[in-house]
This record gives structure tokens, sequence and C-alpha cells, in this order.
């Protein structure tokens, strides 16, 4: 079984990455929005980016850095596929998935400006926000010595891919092809 772990910026298209690998090559998708999603609402929170780093901090924080995405692993194996768990948001997820074997580690980035106009109008209950809040989430999903809190910066340091995502959809699917063919992916 081979898993895909999907890190990387804001807006910068893992999902549009988790979109074309699923429904190219089989894989099947586990989501850690989804998974918080689910918890927040469990918990009647509003469904927005600060409830999703509170929830996710806190499950972290009570279970272990790797808790979530050990949770959808758990779930993966069971299935029994080659699959994708997108966004890997802390070091330690990264880590636990790199110890289950045959494990790949893909990074997407954009410019700000590109990855805002993307998430501003895929229009979800989250994305509805301005500009500077966008840097600010990021900013605070960046970096931190905390293992429990997101450390982008630290997982696309990580990535054994890395993929700048400033072109057209076509271009990201060309190169996602040339990392089928080669193997990679």
């Amino acid at each position: 079984m081979k898993v895909i772990g999907i890190t990387g910026t804001l807006g910068a298209g893992k999902g549009t990455v988790v979109e074309y690998l699923v429904a190219r090559h089989g894989y099947h998708h586990y989501s850690v929005r989804g998974y918080l999603l689910k918890e927040i609402s469990r918990r009647n929170l509003v469904p927005n980016r600060d409830s999703m780093v509170l929830v996710a901090n806190e499950l972290r924080a009570k279970n272990s850095p790797a808790f979530i995405i050990e949770e959808l692993y758990r779930e993966a194996v069971a299935l029994g596929r080659n699959c994708i768990i997108e966004s890997i948001r802390t070091p330690g997820e990264a880590e636990s998935l790199r110890k289950t074997g045959n494990f790949v580690l893909l990074a997407v980035d954009a410019d700000p400006v590109v990855r805002y106009k993307r998430i501003f109008s895929r229009g979800s209950e989250t994305d509805q926000i301005d500009f500077e809040t966008f840097l600010a989430n990021e900013a605070r999903e960046m970096d931190s010595a905390d293992p429990n809190h997101q450390n982008l910066r630290k997982c696309i340091s990580m990535a054994d891919l890395v993929l700048l995502n400033n072109g057209t959809i076509s271009e990201l699917h060309g190169r996602l092809e040339e990392w089928v063919r080669e193997g990679v992916l």
C-alpha cells in the first residue's frame, strides 16, 4: 500500500492534487480537514479556521502530535488501498507516516496572491476572509516550537517532492503525471 502525504500552504492546490490522483490513479482520499470538521460539528463549534486549529491542537496535545494522522492511517490500513492523507501540518505527523514504509511527502506551494484568489473563489465556510486574515492565518500555522501545533515550514522542508503551483491546472496535472511515470507517486 502506497501512502502519499500532502502538505503545503493555504490555497496552494493540495485539494486539486488529491482530486487528480484519486480520479486518474485510484488513490483513496483521507482528509484532516474532514476529520476536524466532523469533530467541530460534534462539539457545536463554528466551522472556521480558528476552530480547526483549536480542535487539532487540543487533540494532538491530549493524545500525540501525530494523533489525527494516525487515526486516518488506521482507516487506510483497514481499506488496504493506495491512499492520500491530505493536510500534514506537524513534523510529528510526517515522521509517523514515514515510519509506515511506502510513504512519500508531497508539498504544494504557490505565490500568496494566487493562493488567496483560489481560496476566496472556492467559497468554503473557512475561506470567506480578507487577504490580511489569510496572511495572518498562514503565519500562525507556519512555525511553532510546540510539537502539537502546526509547523508548515518544517513540514514543507521535510517533503520528498515540492510542487510550485503558480501555473494552470493542466501544468499541475502534467507535473503529477511525470512523477507517476517516474514511479515517485
